[in-house]
């Protein structure tokens, strides 16, 4: 029998290997601008169009590169950036593998052109598909430009696996913003369809945190700066109180390289124990600076994660710098009942409860321009309106110290699902029964009236036995398909603002709003663009207008837009899916029998009433039967 194995070409080793380094345009963008910052470019441009799908551009003003080192630059391994393997434990580059240039060419069509500063001509490289077109002598600015054209060209199944441009536009603008903030210290700017997206001049952090996110994000920063022997920690981290419940604003930079470590996550969200409910998720960017021997950056294709040879060390690190920050910028909470603050009671264990005396001492002594205090009878003076607020401080009081020192309830502080509490921004009908939904009840036996528990879910009897209702997923799915026949029918309605409200988002979510904006407006948003990432709005939809801000049902809608797009769907689809899990009745949320008896009609005349859009189950159904089963056992 002949010899079967053989080597592979090249050609089809870098396909091979661009499955793994290059899984979409953000990937090339990443690759190519850790290549210009290695190269010592303190100006960087990116150009997109059509989010990287026909064009992805760097220029830098590096060190540039010979006519020799142009043309090796394409092979596979080729790099200035190691010589021997002990220097794989003293990496200081962004990239070290060499792999980057060589797979991009072998997936797109590439122009190179490069010049050194102490050369005259510069050189003019041809690539596609790893083969060489042409090599040139050419005019050009010193350091680098490389135009990718056509990504995956030659790929035709990686290239129909491709989202949707705004879902991709979205990776770019995460690789960018991750390399600027990085790199403050650099000026970036970026140009996508012949608009400038950013332009970041360089200079600190702080500037560069509000020149990406905006104005508005100053305030909401508090400083980290430790500094050890061993690792030295810098950065900011967000208040609680603009924590947000999606994911995506939380960074890690060790030796400004970006990293994903839900280890290091997790000391960050320990650090806020007690400031934040469940599922919210603060912003933080944070500088780790340590000895390049004490990790290991060479474990992903990405480099987006490494090893620490000590990560308990940096954890408890971690949490203890962010924890001292936030005390020391006054964010941890105080005790102020105004405030409706939440406390544990095993924590607080004092001799003696107050008494509403001392309350009242505290509570309303007011000093008289003598520097005295005024009394009918030499004492302190009480009001109508001061003895209510100590009654209230008093009741509360009382309450914090009823079951001191009692084993907790099970019950958690918080709410249990990162639903509970949540505003809702689009009201329907449930909100609010009219005289229809009232007359329901009439004629309804006592025995057949459905009730609720724990706020979340609605019982309903029936002949044999009872339906167990969620009523958020039930909600969700009415919605939905209220949603979906709008958007069919073009039929909504809006009723115009009496000021236009104009808002300023971040260039990520103008990118989405500008692709809703066709959708919104069959659902009765009137929106405009007002310039670079601001939007003027100049009506709403008759049933959420004045029931909230602007701003916040826009961004309510835009994050739960996100979380639809990684999942392909088309975009009326994925709006009307957002708009459901937005304008929901929520888990929690105390529900009128009138209001109930119309989740359950209007859930079974839905087209499947089965399951929320999401795939949860909208109800249970329990028989009697199943019922003795249970007491029999």
């Amino acid at each position: 029998m002949s010899d079967i194995i053989q080597l592979l070409p090249d050609s089809i080793a870098s396909q091979i290997a661009a499955g793994e380094v290059i899984q979409r345009p953000a990937s090339v963008v990443k690759e190519l601008m850790e290549n210009a910052i290695d190269a010592g470019a303190d100006r960087i441009q990116l150009i997109i169009k059509e989010s990287g799908k026909s064009l992805i551009q760097i220029i830098d003003n590096g060190c540039g590169m010979s006519e020799t080192d142009a043309r090796l630059c394409f092979e596979r391994h080729a790099t200035s950036k190691l010589r021997t393997a002990d220097d794989l434990t003293h990496i200081r580059t962004m990239g070290f593998r060499g792999e980057a240039m060589a797979t991009v060419a072998a997936i797109a069509q590439v122009e190179l052109k490069t010049r050194r500063h102490a050369d005259e001509l510069g050189t003019r490289v041809l690539m596609e598909g790893s083969e060489l077109k042409s090599q040139e002598p050419c005019q050009t600015a010193a350091g680098t430009s490389i135009a990718v054209k056509n990504l995956f060209y030659n790929v035709p199944a990686r290239r129909n696996f491709l989202k949707s441009n705004s879902v991709e536009m979205r990776h770019i603008l995460d690789e960018f913003q991750r390399l600027a903030l990085a790199h403050p210290d650099l000026f970036f700017s970026l140009h996508h369809n012949d608009s400038e997206t950013y332009h970041l001049p360089p200079g600190n952090f702080r500037q560069r945190i509000v020149g990406i996110y905006g104005n508005n994000f100053n305030q909401r920063l508090v400083p980290v700066s430790e500094d050890t022997d061993i690792l030295k920690l810098s950065g900011f981290v967000g208040k609680p109180e603009f924590a947000k419940k999606s994911r995506g604003d939380q960074f890690f930079f060790v030796n400004r390289r970006f990293i994903k470590s839900g280890y290091l996550h997790h000391a960050v969200m320990a650090a806020y124990e007690e400031l934040l409910p469940k599922g919210v998720h603060p912003f933080y960017a944070l500088f780790l600076t340590i000895d390049p021997s004490r990790i290991d950056v060479n474990v992903h294709p990405t480099k987006q994660e490494i090893k620490f040879d000590d990560e308990k060390l940096v954890y408890n690190y971690l949490k203890v710098a962010v924890r001292h920050a936030l005390g020391q910028y006054s964010v941890t909470p105080t005790l102020d009942f105004e405030q409706g603050g939440t406390f544990s009671p095993t924590r607080l264990k004092p001799t003696t409860p107050p008494t509403l005396s001392t309350i009242e001492s505290s509570a309303t002594a007011k000093p008289n321009s003598g520097g005295g205090s005024q009394s009918g009878s030499g004492g302190l003076s009480t009001g109508p309106s001061e003895r209510r607020r100590a009654q209230h401080n008093l009741d509360n009081w009382q309450k914090l110290y009823e079951n001191i020192g009692e084993e907790p309830e099970s019950a958690p502080m918080f709410p249990e699902t990162e639903e509970e509490g949540e505003v809702i921004t689009l009201e329907s009908k449930i909100s609010q029964p009219n005289d229809e939904s009232s007359n329901l009840l009439k004629g309804y036996k006592d025995d057949k009236v459905p009730y609720q528990i724990h706020a979340r879910y609605i019982i309903s009897p029936i002949k044999s036995g009872y339906i167990l209702i969620d009523q958020q997923s039930a909600h969700e799915r009415i919605l939905y398909e209220r949603y979906l026949h709008t958007l069919g029918q073009q039929q909504a309605s809006s009723q115009g603002q009496l000021f236009a409200q104009t808002i300023e988002l971040s260039p990520p979510d103008a990118v989405l709003l500008t692709e809703m904006l066709p959708q919104l407006r069959l659902l009765g948003f009137d929106i405009e663009e007002f310039g670079k990432n601001a939007f003027v709005i100049n009506g709403l939809p008759a049933e959420v207008a004045g029931k909230q801000g602007e701003a916040a049902i826009i961004d309510h809608l835009l994050s739960q837009y996100r979380e639809q797009l990684d999942l392909k769907l088309d975009t009326n689809e994925a709006i009307a899916r957002a708009m459901a899990r937005s304008a929901a009745v929520k888990r929690g949320q105390r529900l009128e029998v009138a209001e109930m008896l119309e989740i359950i009609n209007q859930l079974f005349a839905c087209e499947n009433p089965l399951r929320s859009p999401s795939g949860r189950a909208c109800y249970l159904t329990f028989t009697l039967d199943d019922l003795e089963r249970q007491f029999a056992e």
